[in-house]
């Protein structure tokens, strides 16, 4: 499935459009390499997504076409949350 198209079926990121922008800036990376928004995202992935001063990085643990909303939180898995200073 298409990054950006995952990022939005899961409510990581909530609309499309947004997913596609943010990995043509160069802030989500697929396993430590950085990602277009249509790289395929596969099983235990690991995305590394940048929001601003904060960090997150999940695990893909299933990939569905069709995602009701209290099913989404189901498809990944929330590894690391940070902030990063700005000095």
């Amino acid at each position: 499935m298409r990054l950006d198209k995952y990022l939005k079926n899961t409510r990581i990121i909530k609309r499309r459009p947004l997913a596609k922008r943010a990995a043509d800036e160069g802030r989500i990376k697929i396993n430590g390499q950085s990602a277009k928004a249509g790289s395929k995202v596969e099983l235990e992935d690991e995305i590394e997504i940048t929001f601003g001063r904060t960090v997150i990085t999940v695990r893909v643990l299933d990939i569905k076409n069709v995602v009701r909303k209290e099913e989404a939180e189901q498809l990944y898995e929330l590894i690391k949350e940070e902030r990063i200073e700005v000095e």
